[in-house]
């Protein structure tokens, strides 16, 4: 288990279902709406925002990395 499904593991479970449908829009580039800041000091990293819960992902090479 790597430490992204460790994190996923320790989230409530109404957190849970929120990153799943987050996830869901970020993969398809639905971005339209969502709280999305590029990172300061950075080229590519972003931060996903939705209430308490926070993504950091980077896009390189029309790839997406969740960090």
């Amino acid at each position: 288990m790597n430490k992204l499904q460790k994190a996923i593991a320790k989230l409530p479970k109404e957190h849970k279902a929120t990153f799943g449908l987050l996830m869901v829009r970020l993969l398809a580039r639905d971005f339209l709406g969502l709280n999305i800041t590029k990172l300061k000091g950075q080229k590519d990293i972003y931060r996903l925002r939705h209430g308490k819960l926070r993504i950091i992902f980077q896009i390189r090479n029309d790839e997406l990395l969740v960090l």
